[in-house]
């Protein structure tokens, strides 16, 4: 009687070395491969948000600065409760707010950073409400003497909103007493300004064209021998929100500043404009030399 025997087989221990390791290295590149997707979707999600904060900011401080010196005695909707030949007066002549100019809130004005710091901007217009959206008293038709400054606080960019005629002292404040400001943007590393003066005597026409760029430090000696500002230049420096860590961030140089480099190394990207001040620019062109 003849007994068959079945042989067995199997993988060797070579063969299932060689399969252990060839589906160790096709992990680790499918795990390459998702963790590459995922810094670079938080790249592009970081690039998109200050793209996005950048174009908002800058877009938003062009429409608002482009009406610095906007007085208009015949607009119909003008409150006319105070002297509007004398208001309309100060505010052409003062389309950027320097402290000292009024009584009341005395340190309301353009400031210069120290050593890099943040500067501080304010401007002089009629307008139905102030940069925060407050009507400050008057009736919902109603335009007024208002006065907005933006400035960083900490890392937010921010402004507050004034009526003129409370900071000349003419009347109280009814509405918002506290001026307390509000956000415009968040993750501002910097805020820089620059203001374009002229001067008819140095230009030797009315074209209104800057001659210079100059700090907030500047102006008074500026403004004391006829000068005008007519323009502003802005530089702002925002940071991606996305956690996206880089090996190293380059410098940035904002305006007339020693150029910075952040110590937080993120994303971040730099937007600068220039806006001239139309209403500034056509006062001085109006002047004979």
């Amino acid at each position: 009687m003849k007994v068959f025997t079945r042989s067995q087989s199997g993988f060797s221990l070579v063969e299932i070395m060689i399969t252990l390791a060839l589906g160790l290295l096709i992990t680790g590149a499918i795990i390459q491969v998702l963790v590459s997707n995922s810094l670079t979707e938080r790249l592009n999600r970081s690039l998109a948000s200050t793209q996005e904060s950048g174009r908002f900011i800058i877009t938003r401080l062009r429409n608002e600065f482009l009406m610095a010196g906007l007085y208009d005695v015949l607009d119909p909707a003008l409150n006319t409760d105070q002297d509007i030949v004398l208001e309309s007066a100060f505010v052409t002549n003062h389309p950027v707010i320097l402290p000292g100019d009024f009584a009341v809130f005395n340190d309301v004005g353009s400031a210069q950073g120290a050593e890099g710091a943040n500067d501080k901007v304010a401007i002089a217009l009629q307008a139905q409400t102030d940069c925060r959206g407050y009507k400050l008293g008057y009736t919902a038709d109603e335009e007024f003497f208002v006065v907005n400054e933006y400035f960083v606080d900490g890392k937010v960019l921010k402004c507050r909103g004034f009526d003129g005629r409370v900071l000349r002292g003419q009347k109280v404040a009814v509405e918002h007493d506290g001026h307390s400001p509000t956000i415009i943007l968040d993750e501002v590393e910097s805020f820089q300004v620059q203001y374009g003066y002229t001067n008819n005597l140095i230009t030797g026409d009315n074209s209104g064209r800057p001659v210079s760029y100059v700090t907030a430090d500047q102006l008074p000696a500026i403004l004391a021998d006829n000068g005008q500002v007519v323009a502003i230049r802005i530089a702002v420096l925002l940071k991606g929100d996305a956690e996206v860590s880089l090996n190293s961030v380059p410098s940035f140089k904002l305006l007339n500043e020693t150029a910075i480099s952040p110590s937080d190394k993120r994303l971040f990207k730099l937007f600068e404009t220039t806006i001239t001040l139309r209403n500034a620019k056509n006062l001085m062109r109006s002047r004979k030399i």
